[in-house]
């Protein structure tokens, strides 16, 4: 014990001077973290001022966070007497090794900044990418969150969403919707046309123009295919979807109209010698 304290009697002022300087460092450590989450709202913040994307708000904010904090971390660092020349140095190599280990991850920051930068959807957006759908959430650095419309939380790696075709249906202001809508053989063309087109008449959701279009496309087998295709504005679209879908078996009852459906006829033959 008394060896201890002579030790410590002797190195007072270096035990002194080193104490300060990690005081110090776990100070601008601490003030490196504030600053770091100051300026990463004030670019949100920035961006949202903007009207700009807030998925593009919140990735520009990540990005600036982090570059914030690792300057703070060599400072902290600097001011404990370790060298960071060196230290950045090894930081690097120990990068290139990490790096090699983790490509799906420098993958998906790579797609996140082509995603920053093309901007093939934007936060709100209804899309279809890597096999999922969903509106946009938020985009990340390493991924994008995808809620669905029966509320579930898809987040999905950027790499997946870049890798493939994206689906954006919420970019156009309109969509146009497509059916098709069988009747039999039997039926009266004329009829089912006009019954179609009194249908799309008395919609007022759809859009004038383009004008939409009522046509036979197929004899199939067992029924006389129309298209039916109509334009509404993309916030209608689903609504007028099952709107019309409803309407137009309810007009076709009305007038007598069948739709054709499979059918199985079982014939019985009766042994003549039982």
């Amino acid at each position: 014990m008394e060896t201890i304290v002579n030790w410590i009697n002797e190195n007072s002022d270096v035990l002194v001077h080193y104490g300060i300087q990690i005081i110090l460092a776990v100070i601008i450590l601490l003030i490196g973290v504030k600053v770091a989450k100051f300026c990463s709202g004030l670019t949100e913040k920035a961006f949202a001022k903007r009207n700009i994307d807030k998925a593009v708000g919140g990735f520009v904010a990540n990005i600036i966070y982090a570059l914030v904090f690792a300057a703070t971390i060599l400072m902290a660092l600097s001011q404990v007497g370790i060298q960071t020349t060196s230290f950045i140095a090894i930081l690097g190599a120990a990068g290139l090794a990490v790096g090699l280990a983790l490509q799906g991850s420098l993958s998906n920051f790579a797609s996140g900044v082509l995603i920053i930068m093309l901007r093939p959807f934007k936060s709100g957006d209804f899309i279809e990418a890597g096999g999922k759908s969903g509106s946009v959430e938020k985009i990340e650095i390493f991924s994008t969150e995808l809620r669905t419309p029966d509320n579930k939380v898809i987040i999905m790696p950027n790499s997946a969403i870049m890798s493939g075709a994206i689906v954006n249906y919420s970019r156009e202001k309109t969509r146009r919707i497509d059916l098709v809508i069988g009747v039999s053989y039997e039926a009266d063309l004329k009829q089912a046309k006009q019954v179609l087109q009194n249908v799309l008449d008395e919609e007022p959701r759809l859009l004038k123009t383009p004008a939409y279009t009522v046509a036979v496309s197929e004899l199939a087998d067992s029924s006389v295919n129309f298209v039916v295709r109509p334009w509404v504005n993309t916030s209608d679209y689903w609504p007028t979807y099952f709107s019309l879908v409803e309407n137009i078996k309810l007009a076709l009852d009305d007038a007598g109209i069948a739709i054709p459906f499979p059918q199985m006829d079982v014939h019985l033959h009766k042994d003549s010698q039982q």
